[in-house]
């Protein structure tokens, strides 16, 4: 789910944040960054979690519906397809997926239920849901596509349950496309017989992913000075206040993996930094730090400083 490059935005984030210096204890700084890796796994949990709260919200209203005194024949007998959708039955009844909910504490939408009412309006008003609600019966991959179309295209653009995950946690907006994307695809390849870790994918592909978080803040954090003076001798046609504080700290990232990240391959690292600073910085910033980033790969070719291990990565 977390991958490199949004690890890299993260640590940027972070390091943007720090007001201290390289003698400094930066513990609270690291412990920012770990937390801001699980707060993505947070709003993974939350937003998966809002679909069971919509089949809650429909079985409740059938229920009350069923209890009316004056009851109508629909009332009696109502077309449960949307409460009996098996994905959502799969959602609502996985062990592990439950559990890990309640390990994180994801209790908005018992606080906030407003906004699953809002989501629950807005499929009711869709065209998606009048589709799927002609009929009384379905199989499995009806009510999966049925599903993915409602996170697609009701869910995941849904400008009110945005200003409220902003409100609650402003990186979670820099997380967003990713957790929806994840989400996405789980409820695609979904299939009745899932395993019961199947809702609970793994935060990191693996731990190295988060050690390289973590060693790329402390390395650039620690290095600043050094960092800052390959910098400035590559751009003495820039005073240090005209270049953008983001711009600075790409710069800062890119040269310490450059210096100190040998299995990373060059390409990758000036890529991920150009492709990072056309989205966080401004419109020129990309072909900028792609000329700081070139002249010093060819100095440290030059010199012999530029140590990367195994084929293909100069």
């Amino acid at each position: 789910m977390l991958n490199r490059r949004h690890i890299r935005v993260k640590v940027m984030q972070t390091i943007y944040a720090f007001k201290g210096g390289e003698s400094d204890d930066f513990k609270d700084d690291q412990k920012f960054l770990l937390n801001s890796f699980d707060d993505m796994y947070h709003l993974y949990l939350l937003q998966l979690s809002l679909l069971i709260e919509v089949q809650k919200r429909v079985e409740n209203q059938i229920d009350k519906s069923q209890l009316k005194h004056l009851a109508t024949s629909e009332d009696k007998d109502p077309n449960k397809k949307l409460v009996n959708n098996e994905v959502l039955q799969l959602l609502r009844h996985n062990r592990t997926l439950g559990d890990t909910i309640r390990t994180y504490g994801v209790d908005n939408w018992e606080l906030d239920d407003e906004y699953v009412d809002v989501i629950y309006k807005a499929i009711l008003a869709s065209d998606i849901y009048a589709e799927y609600m002609k009929t009384r019966t379905s199989d499995f991959k009806a009510d999966k596509n049925f599903i993915v179309d409602v996170f697609k295209e009701i869910i995941a653009p849904n400008e009110k349950l945005y200003d409220y995950l902003e409100d609650k946690n402003l990186t979670w907006l820099d997380d967003l496309p990713t957790v929806n994307t994840t989400i996405a695809k789980l409820l695609r390849k979904c299939k009745p017989d899932v395993a019961d870790a199947y809702f609970t994918p793994k935060l990191y592909k693996d731990l190295d992913d988060k050690a390289f978080g973590v060693s790329l803040f402390k390395k650039t954090i620690l290095s600043q000075t050094k960092l800052n003076a390959e910098i400035d001798n590559k751009a003495k046609n820039w005073e240090a206040d005209r270049i953008a504080q983001i711009d600075y700290i790409l710069m800062q990232m890119a040269v310490c993996e450059l210096l100190h990240f040998p299995s990373i391959p060059v390409k990758v690292t000036i890529n991920e930094y150009l492709e990072i600073a056309k989205e966080y910085s401004t419109p020129k910033s990309s072909i900028f730090i792609n000329g700081i980033l070139d002249k010093l790969v060819k100095e440290y070719q030059d010199k012999g400083t530029l140590n990367k291990i195994g084929r293909g990565l100069m």
